[in-house]
């Protein structure tokens, strides 16, 4: 299913819009894909299908990008690996980025300011670090 107007990033978008965490699943062979597109990274198939996953994940990789004070102040930049076998890139909102550590657990939430959705994630209460 492809939107003609913006393709596979636009429907994600969409979904991040209205408050939904939606990625890809291959109908061929089942693998989960993300970043959105038009043909399994997998197998090549182009019968992709969107769900929503849990949004539970682990802190794979972390950085910090250090910013003056009035300018935000430091923020972590994460990789993420999701219980669907998949990684992206985002951000640990409920933790300073020193806090940040490999191996922690933690859970998507969608964030969504004057209509535009922003995956972010927050780490779980208890999380291994």
């Amino acid at each position: 299913m492809v939107n003609q107007e913006g393709g596979v990033q636009a429907i994600y978008q969409a979904a991040l819009d209205q408050g939904r965490f939606e990625i890809q699943r291959c109908n061929d062979c089942g693998d989960a894909v993300f970043f959105p597109r038009e043909l399994c990274p997998g197998c090549g198939s182009g019968d992709l299908s969107w769900f929503r996953p849990s949004g539970k994940g682990t802190v794979y990789a972390v950085t910090t990008v250090r910013r003056k004070p009035e300018a935000g102040g430091d923020y972590n930049v994460s990789l993420i690996d999701l219980e669907e076998n998949v990684r992206l890139m985002s951000r640990i909102e409920n933790a300073a980025p020193e806090e940040v550590k490999i191996g922690m657990a933690v859970k998507a939430r969608v964030t969504v300011n004057e209509g535009h959705g922003l995956l972010v994630f927050h780490a779980m209460e208890g999380a291994a670090q």
